[in-house]
């Protein structure tokens, strides 16, 4: 039997939703903006948030808001959210209603999620990847960051909660958290709250089994089924289920069963598609009545539960009007929180050290990650074959599971999503991902996590969770790899907002770079030219450089002047300049060779952010501009910068911006003759110097 101040507590809260909820519906043009309220969830999100401690992490999803509550959130804070005020204190106004994130020592902490239905499973399950780890290496993290009092009391170690409605089990990438969470057997709890209802679609349209009977096929994790309108049957299934797992640290399910008795949200609304026999049907679970009808036959009075219920609908008109009458948000403030500060602003270390041989690109990185792994023991290394058999398909991560563990450096499963969207997980907790796509063509089913949640992190959470990581991607084509391994990506990585794009063309570009990208307080990706890995390309033996000291870093966004014009055929104006990076460098190197002095090279090296004080100032001193991209051409990064360079170069121009680079075909062919006919090089890079230099 449950205590009477416990059923009261939860009673209390279930009044406040509903009055919410009715707040908000009898004021249907003040909250404008689209939202989901919790109306029939209410008994096993209470449940669920009384369980909690604040060295727990959860992941409530957009009809959570009485787990909100239950956390200690005040119907104000919430209703600031509803209303995209200014203090919202979750987001200041950017994110839609019960989409919090939260960092403190009261509460479970709470990572930035999207309303994309069923994505949060895979950054959630990787901040209990990340607590396992710490709590692996006995990393003095685990205090720091509380989440845990005492690393010796197993019964405060910390659980992550992740909640989500029953249409999303469904999605593919709700399975890969799945898989993921089973085999290491992670300290995650998936609480599905199952309302028969995925906006219109009902589950027997959806789905062959629920969530209790799915989650069977995956061997590892325990699941219940609750009634979750009761709350007393909710409170001690989920406390049983958070006990276990605070000890077991493994992996649970728990399928609750509750009705849906408000909208799917504002905007779809219940009468829209529902029958009068469902919505009879769902409002005879109300778990409000029911409690209710538990504590008067346990003795509490009528009259105490009306004053309850007064004074729940006295607080919640009083908050609303306060947090109506809340300011806007600083429309000044929009572009804050895009990015946390870059840590590494200057160029520094010693660059060529004398007593360094030469090594290769691919070598470079791979000494960067070790001195990054001798360094720093919260870094691990994880993708698809970078573990100890194998060390990467190009061995760019050759022996450093032998030196640092399985636990650091190891396989994954063919799972991009979870490869790169369990970083944002990682991340937050203080553990510093590196993680690999093994090659640029397969990303695309990691895109969803990269643009839903990694990208949008620090923005939406005003800066408290951005994503410290960096991802490790094999582009470009370099002799018969074929249409599914020789793709180059960074237009469609550019167009993402959030994030930063790295492209080194030399080894100690490669280990400056990395350096700073794992320094960076964002998400960063490399892209790495599979062609350059090894300089067995013709023409790119260069592409080998003395390796830096173990201290050199070169900031994001500083580009390079490679090969400067002479100044005399810039005075007399029989110069230009190319502007390139990656494969481009080196045949814009070859390609120059045939014009002596009268063409000055830069490598961008990165490119977002990119140096446009550098691209800028040479091309007005030049007043001819070729840039050189691997990419098919049409609509690529090559012909955004090209217009952006013409708009802010136009009155020093002699000509038209020029951009060469591949073919416009949907894929690098397989034959070495079709790829080279598809490809740019030096001969066609001298070509357009040519026609550039007579003009």
């Amino acid at each position: 039997m449950l205590q009477n101040d416990v059923l009261l507590k939860a009673y209390q809260l279930m009044c406040v939703a509903r009055e919410m909820a009715d707040i908000y519906e009898l004021n249907r043009q003040t909250c404008k903006y689209v939202h989901a309220v919790s109306r029939g969830h209410e008994a096993i999100q209470l449940a669920t948030a009384f369980q909690l401690l604040p060295c727990d992490y959860v992941s409530p999803y957009y009809r959570d808001e009485t787990m909100l509550l239950g956390l200690g959130f005040t119907p104000y804070q919430l209703m600031l959210q509803l209303l995209a005020r200014g203090n919202d204190i979750f987001t200041g106004g950017r994110e839609y209603y019960a989409h919090p994130n939260y960092r403190g020592t009261d509460k479970p902490n709470i990572i930035h999620q999207s309303s994309a239905t069923g994505m949060q499973a895979i950054p959630t399950t990787g901040i209990a990847q990340g607590i396992q780890y710490l709590e692996k290496i006995n990393s003095p993290l685990l205090k720091k960051h509380h989440v845990v009092n005492n690393l010796a009391d197993a019964a405060r170690y910390p659980v992550v909660i992740c909640s989500f409605g029953d249409a999303s089990i469904t999605e593919g990438e709700v399975s890969e958290a799945f898989q993921f969470a089973a085999l290491h057997q992670l300290p995650i709890i998936y609480l599905v709250q199952d309302n028969n209802w995925g906006i219109s679609v009902t589950a027997e349209e959806a789905r062959t089994t629920d969530a209790n009977e799915f989650i069977m096929g995956f061997k590892g994790i325990k699941t219940v089924s609750v009634n979750g309108s009761d709350f007393e049957e909710s409170y001690q299934v989920m406390k049983n289920v958070v006990d276990e797992v605070r000890l077991s640290r493994a992996p649970y399910l728990v399928h609750a069963k509750v009705p849906l008795l408000g909208h799917h949200t504002s905007g779809v609304r219940k009468e829209f598609y529902r029958s009068e026999e469902d919505l009879v049907k769902h409002y005879n679970d109300d778990p409000g009545p029911k409690l209710r009808k538990s504590l008067l036959d346990i003795g509490i009075s009528e009259t105490y539960l009306q004053e309850i219920e007064k004074l729940a609908a006295t607080s919640v008109a009083m908050q609303f009007a306060d947090a109506v009458k809340a300011p806007e948000p600083d429309p000044s403030t929009v572009e804050d929180f895009v990015f946390a500060p870059a840590t590494v602003t200057a160029e520094r270390g010693d660059r060529n050290p004398e007593g360094k041989e030469k090594i290769l690109m691919v070598d470079a990185a791979l000494f960067a990650i070790r001195e990054l792994m001798e360094e720093f023991p919260e870094v691990v290394l994880y993708g698809q074959d970078v573990g100890r058999r194998l060390g990467g398909v190009f061995r760019e991560a050759a022996t450093l599971a032998e030196q640092f563990g399985d636990h650091r450096v190891f396989n994954t499963a063919i799972q991009e999503a979870y490869i790169i969207g369990s970083t944002v997980g990682m991340s937050a907790v203080g553990v510093k991902p590196i993680v690999e796509v093994q090659f640029a063509d397969y990303i695309f089913p990691g895109l969803n996590q990269l643009v839903t949640e990694i990208s949008k992190s620090c923005y939406l959470s005003c800066g408290r969770f951005p994503v410290q990581t960096v991802i490790r991607v094999p582009v470009g084509a370099y002799g018969g790899g074929g249409p599914y391994h020789s793709a180059s990506i960074e237009s469609t990585l550019l167009s993402i907002k959030g994030i930063k794009i790295v492209y080194p063309s030399n080894a100690a570009d490669m280990k400056g770079l990395f350096k700073a990208a794992f320094l960076d307080p964002n998400p960063v990706i490399m892209l790495e030219h599979k062609g350059l890995y090894w300089s067995k390309v013709p023409g790119t033996e260069d592409a080998k450089r003395i390796e830096p000291a173990k201290d050199y870093v070169i900031p994001l966004g500083k580009g390079a002047i490679i090969l400067q014009a002479h100044e005399s055929s810039v005075k007399i104006g029989d110069s230009c300049c190319v502007i390139t990076y990656g494969m481009g460098v080196y045949w814009s190197i070859a390609a120059a060779k045939d014009f002596p002095g009268r063409v000055e090279i830069i490598d961008l090296r990165t490119l977002f952010p990119l140096d446009e004080v550098l691209i800028f100032a040479t091309v007005k001193r030049h007043g001819k501009c070729l840039i050189v991209t691997e990419e098919q051409q049409n609509n690529s990064f090559g012909e955004a910068l090209s217009g952006r360079v013409s708009k802010a170069c136009f009155n020093y121009l002699d000509c038209a911006v020029e951009v060469i680079g591949a073919l416009n075909l949907p894929a690098v062919p397989l034959n070495i003759g079709l790829e080279r006919a598809m490809l740019p090089n030096a001969a066609k890079v001298s070509e357009r110097l040519n026609q550039l230099l007579s003009n």
